[in-house]
């Protein structure tokens, strides 16, 4: 795939005009979705924005590239768009920003398109093809200044490729005072398409200007590519490492490195360079420092960071609680039919039960891994077995720990490993490898274990029980308020801690005690914002623009599905209306699942496990009930849109 497959002539915008970042995106999106590359442009703007929301992707010089890859994309294409007065983006160098490229790549995008988009971001280093696109007239100049961009970068590209075989050869055979200084470098960004391939090729172009040999490994989408090798390392004068991602770090133990966001890369790439062969980069061990993902945590709030390793825990524990849940759920539904003794029953039931068995000893793994890397992971995940067993000792309890000792599993072991680093980081170095394979994990299990078994694990079985026999002894009324607050959580951050926080709660409550209502509070809760959305678009459609009209059909899926966050847009845009009025309706369908005492046996799937619930066709109404009320009253409470007055 060539740069005109993925620079559509029908895509580009030679007059853009909007003038401010969220009207730009707006524009581009609706142009993608026009054409047809994009099916959900709701989702495709949310995940643009949340890739603005990380670092700014206008780069200075008048370009910005956003960028994402989500399943609404249809085709890996590239819209380029150019705006005569300039769009206030806030650009990296805080100038008006021309030049748009908009890089819409499939979810499942395979190796030929992402070196294609590689290419072209590479490409976009080159100022005198920025000059002359600024000055394009038609997508015909656009596609002719790019193809001719292109055949010399491959050019290029193979000269240097064979040049660098040789100068491999020659080095090998050169004393080592007579050989050219030598660096390495990393770039990586957190979706791996634009700014990790112009970090490389503006490296690199300095490098030659500065009449430095330099290998630039990238970690992006397609993979890691031109992997430093041993010997790489070990005789570069150097290492920079330009990324806003996790990069494998233990290998350069004992060299000078800078760790430096990849904007630095792409803007500063002399001053890293030179930085580097002066040796100012602090000597990198690999026990003791942190990798650039780790070290811009530290900038991070305590609650940031905590919250930040409870997510990794929590993601990587959703596939086996929908997986688990849903064939739980679908096998009771078929006891019913089939009875209890039969084959079909038994397979499914106990797959389920297989898969919710690694909910707790999951959760406290990823937790532990998110705080204190790899070492944590043994002892995270034994901490998390043992929270979800009952204990056998002189201290036994008929309840395990549970979901609540699962999560304090999780963060003694990130923790007990941080610590054993700190205690050990002046090991002597020929005692290093030990660590990994005998002081961490006998230590860090025989640590985690003790503080589980006599601390962990009693006290927090007597909370689980007590709160089993709370739940089960629920009045109507107390029980009505909280599927309420559990409900109206759901819909305050739509996706953000405090919806994470009440979901969380429901699962450890659905894992203890195998009783769905709260699940369906919090679904019902989840189910609304995005609904309401839709209704009120439709029923009120001088309160919305054109745009908004159309990006709220989504909502209809989204919101049956069970996928709140479809409501984010309309929040970021108005937020006073849009969660006031969302946080009552869900407040009202999770209050509604209790005082009809609907319980709903799987974890996700909104309208699709109705039928699975004890009372399906409540659960609806509960949910209808929540999203009407919240669509009168945004509809109502919503001032007229601008462009209908």
């Amino acid at each position: 795939m060539n740069i005109q497959d993925l620079l559509l002539k029908d895509a580009m915008i030679m007059d853009l005009q909007a003038t401010t970042k969220e009207a730009a995106v707006d524009e581009m999106v609706a142009r993608y979705k026009e054409i047809g590359v994009i099916t959900d442009d709701a989702l495709y703007r949310k995940d643009i924005l949340a890739r603005e929301a990380q670092s700014s992707t206008g780069i200075g010089e008048g370009i910005a590239m956003p960028h994402a890859k989500d399943s609404a994309v249809q085709r890996a294409t590239v819209l380029f768009a150019k705006s005569q007065n300039g769009v206030a983006y806030d650009a990296l160098d805080g100038q008006p920003v021309y030049l748009f490229f908009m890089i819409a790549a499939p979810e499942g995008a395979n190796d030929t398109h992402l070196q294609a988009l590689a290419g072209l971001s590479s490409l976009l280093i080159n100022p005198q093809l920025v000059a002359d696109l600024k000055q394009a007239q038609t997508p015909e100049d656009v596609q002719t200044l790019f193809a001719n961009a292109q055949a010399v970068k491959d050019a290029k590209d193979a000269k240097e490729e064979a040049e660098e075989a040789a100068k491999a050869q020659a080095a090998a055979a050169t004393p080592a005072n007579d050989q050219k200084p030598f660096i390495v470098a990393v770039t990586a960004c957190p979706t791996g398409i634009a700014h990790t391939y112009m970090a490389e090729a503006a490296l690199k172009e300095t490098a030659v200007k500065m009449g430095i040999d330099i290998k630039v490994e990238t970690n992006g989408s397609e993979g890691v590519k031109h992997q430093l090798t041993a010997d790489d390392i070990k005789r570069a004068t150097g290492v920079i490492i330009a990324a806003d991602k996790k990069v494998d770090m233990p290998r350069f133990d004992g060299k000078h490195l800078l760790n430096r966001p990849v904007i630095d890369g792409i803007k500063k790439p002399a001053e890293l360079i030179q930085k580097t062969l002066d040796e100012e980069g602090s000597i990198y061990h690999a026990t003791e420092s942190q990798s650039s993902e780790e070290a811009s945590a530290d900038k991070k709030t305590l609650w940031s960071r905590i919250y930040q390793d409870l997510m990794n825990g929590v993601s990587n524990m959703l596939p086996f609680v929908v997986g688990g849940g849903i064939l739980m759920a679908i096998s009771f539904l078929l006891e019913q039919t089939v009875g209890a003794h039969s084959t079909t029953f038994i397979f499914l039931n106990s797959l389920g039960n297989n898969a919710f068995n690694f909910l707790i000893p999951v959760l406290a793994a990823y937790i532990a891994i998110s705080i204190g890397d790899r070492p944590a992971l043994m002892p995270g995940f034994v901490g998390g077995y043992m929270a979800s067993q009952a204990t056998a000792s002189v201290l036994a309890s008929k309840s395990p720990a549970g979901f609540l000792g699962g999560l304090a599993a999780g963060f003694i072991a990130g923790w007990v490993i941080v610590g054993l680093k700190k205690v050990f980081k002046n090991l002597p170095q020929t005692l290093d490898g030990l660590k990994p394979i005998l002081i961490f994990p006998v230590l860090g299990l025989l640590i985690v274990g003790f503080i589980m078994y006599f601390m962990i694990n009693p006290v927090f079985a007597q909370i689980n029980l007590w709160l089993s026999t709370f739940l089960t002894h629920l009045g109507a009324g107390n029980a009505l308020l909280l599927g309420a607050i559990l409900g109206g959580m759901m819909s305050v951050d739509m996706g953000g801690p405090f919806n994470k926080a009440a979901y969380t709660f429901a699962i450890g409550v659905f894992t203890t005690t195998k009783d769905g209502s709260l699940m369906a509070a919090v679904m019902a809760g989840g189910m609304v914002p995005p609904l309401a959305i839709a209704v009120a678009a439709s029923l009120f459609k001088n309160k919305f623009t054109g745009n908004e009209r159309k990006q709220a059909l989504a909502n209809y899926v989204l919101g049956i599905s069970f996928i709140t966050e479809g409501a984010i847009p309309f929040a970021a845009s108005d937020p006073l209306h849009v969660i006031v009025s969302s946080v009552i309706g869900s407040a009202i369908g999770g209050g509604l699942t209790q005082l009809w005492q609907i319980t709903v046996p799987a974890p996700h799937g909104g309208i699709f496990v109705a039928p699975l619930a004890n009372h399906g066709l409540l659960f609806v109404f509960a949910v209808l009930i929540g999203t009407f009320v919240s669509a009168l009253i945004l509809g109502l409470w919503r001032p007229v849109a601008k462009e209908a007055l």
